[in-house]
């Protein structure tokens, strides 16, 4: 099997993939925050809860990261106004804005690493890690017992 080789080459890319992002966000903007920007970029408002799946974190962790980026001016916080125990969270103006340059650096890595491989080996590569990275079902979860 090709475990080792696999490991080592996942284990470099995820390296460079975040000395990049580390590098090229700052000072701004960290990888976690640019998830949660992401993530609200697509609803309009969300709980601070609902936030989690996508963070694979613990609510403190969401509500640190919640108020650096609130202090920082990328997200507004508002209590619900029929339940003031539910508080909304969407982006600011500079969270868009903010929202746009993490992506437009996230693409352009990438890009840079895609493009060492030929348009059917990208689309290839992106299926077998969606094979990698799917749910596994009862049934095979079963029969693998």
């Amino acid at each position: 099997m090709y475990y080792s080789d696999f490991t080592k080459c996942w284990s470099r890319l995820t390296k460079d993939y975040k000395l990049h992002m580390d590098q090229e966000l700052a000072p701004s903007l960290t990888e976690a925050q640019l998830t949660a920007l992401e993530v609200l970029d697509d609803h309009e408002r969300m709980k601070p809860s609902d936030l989690i799946p996508f963070l694979a974190t613990t609510p403190a962790a969401v509500t640190m990261l919640l108020d650096r980026m609130e202090k920082n001016g990328l997200i507004h916080r508002e209590r619900d106004d029929q339940d003031r125990r539910i508080v909304w969270v969407s982006l600011s103006e500079k969270g868009r804005i903010e929202t746009q340059r993490g992506l437009a650096i996230r693409n352009e890595f990438m890009n840079s690493v895609l493009s060492n491989i030929s348009m059917h080996n990208q689309q290839l590569l992106v299926y077998l890690l969606g094979k990698m990275t799917a749910p596994k079902n009862k049934e095979h979860a079963l029969s693998t017992s």
